[in-house]
């Protein structure tokens, strides 16, 4: 008579089933990565049951698909991959995050594909449709008869890319039982799906119209797991929404290549400002806060080493400059070597990161004109009469302390200098400077000056 309590002490006292809501909304990049990974990883300690992630991306960079796909593959529970709201995509680095996923899941009215690796500053060469099959037979003979160099390493490392793109589809495709056809048209061709599409070619799992109605869905299916294979209990499971922190947020920001470019320009001419401008301290506090940034953004993105070494010379020489003008020859290599460094910087074909070309154009425009407004300066400067120093006091009007021929004491500028002259003055004449001796000044009477008690 009393197991029927007990039992039902144990059902009250066991955990609620929980899903761990995770929201991918942009750019595939080092922050995104860093939210999802480390939320997935942590998801079995918390008790959570699933891990849902909503997503809406155009793609991003390779290195952090890889990670997100890795921690995926190796989590202790399922993940399912939801592209929600509608009008929202799962394109690129998406569509691979999707078919690692354990549940792969649509909302009506989105789509995924477009797969194919290609830089994000970069358009990628337009398909000869027309042609078809026999107009690329006659391309690859003409490239045959007239290889160069250049185009065939192009294309080299091109081919190379799109292998390994559609192996690496391929093989989660295959390791979750969906469609391994469509890959090669995803990842050649840059086929795009609907929902209603990829459902029906066996793409994605199912389509639900909200997050709720995919838990309906997924009730009882069976998923593979690292542990083996998981049947899905949704009864009863709520929807835990996680958002990121803001130094996830943060590091989402500014790890795109444009947000660092920009961070490491206003770093550059704000250090730059200030050698200018000693003392001002605002231009030179934010340029190194940015400058900080932007090194932190660099270290997290892949790079091209020669290029980075191109902005350490450039950034160099224009401090150099800043500090001991050379009236542009220092300026003009910097920005040089910065612009160079600048454009080399993301253009590597396998990380799909690029700074855009606006930026880099914009960034050109905006160093020429501010180089030429400061070596206009510098040569009006040069060209203006010395006005300190020795010169300075050439042409100076001071009053005769004590009568004196000779040599004697002038108030000159607010200080008593020790002076000569030729003609004999008088306490209170005016005279003007004439020469500089070191120490000792030359002075003749100004014409038509005369002691103050002479004027009565």
């Amino acid at each position: 008579m009393a197991w029927p309590l007990f039992s039902a002490s144990e059902v009250s006292s066991s955990p609620p089933k929980q899903a761990k809501l995770l929201v991918l909304d942009g750019s595939v990049n080092p922050g995104t990565a860093h939210y999802l990974v480390s939320n997935i990883q942590s998801a079995p300690e918390e008790n959570y049951d699933l891990v849902v992630i909503q997503m809406n991306t155009p793609g991003g960079l390779d290195l952090a698909m890889r990670d997100i796909i890795r921690s995926i593959l190796s989590s202790e529970i399922p993940v399912a991959t939801y592209v929600y709201p509608p009008g929202s995509r799962a394109a690129s680095a998406g569509t691979y995050i999707l078919y690692a996923s354990h549940i792969s899941s649509m909302a009506p009215a989105t789509n995924l594909g477009a797969a194919t690796p290609v830089s994000i500053g970069g358009m990628p060469k337009p398909a000869s449709d027309d042609k078809g099959k026999e107009g690329d037979k006659e391309e690859k003979e003409q490239a045959k008869k007239s290889p160069a160099p250049s185009d065939s390493n192009q294309n080299a490392m091109h081919k190379k890319i799109i292998n390994d793109a559609e192996a690496y589809l391929r093989g989660l495709a295959a390791y979750h039982g969906r469609n391994i056809d469509w890959v090669k048209n995803a990842v050649r061709e840059g086929e795009s799906l609907t929902s209603k599409e990829a459902l029906e070619i066996g793409v994605i799992d199912l389509i639900a119209e909200s997050p709720q109605q995919l838990l309906l869905h997924i009730h009882n299916r069976s998923v593979r797991l690292p542990s083996g294979s998981m049947t899905l209990d949704t009864t009863d499971m709520s929807i835990v929404e996680v958002e990121p922190t803001w130094q996830m947020m943060l590091l989402s920001i500014i790890s795109d290549p444009n947000i660092a470019y920009i961070l490491l320009l206003i770093g550059i001419y704000g250090l730059i400002f200030e050698g200018y401008n000693p003392g001002t301290m605002v231009p030179g506090v934010i340029g190194a806060i940015c400058l900080l940034l932007a090194f932190y953004a660099l270290q997290i993105l892949p790079i091209n080493y020669v290029a980075a070494g191109l902005l350490v010379l450039g950034i160099a020489l224009l401090v150099v400059e800043a500090f001991a003008p050379s009236f542009g020859i220092l300026g003009v290599g910097g920005i040089i070597a910065f612009l160079f460094g600048s454009f080399m910087l993301f253009n590597e074909p396998e990380t799909g990161v690029a700074v855009a070309m606006p930026i880099l154009l914009g960034v050109t425009i905006i160093s020429v004109i501010l180089l030429s407004f400061v070596l206009s300066l510098a040569i009006r400067a040069k060209q203006q009469p010395v006005v300190s120093g020795r010169e300075e006091l050439l042409s100076e009007v001071g009053i005769v302390k004590q009568d004196f021929s000779g040599e004697g004491w002038v108030h000159i500028c607010g200080e008593t200098w020790k002076c000569r002259s030729e003609h004999s003055l008088k306490a209170g004449q005016q005279v003007k400077v004439v020469a500089v001796n070191d120490l000792e000044l030359t002075v003749v009477p100004l014409d038509g000056a005369l002691p103050p008690d002479h004027h009565s």
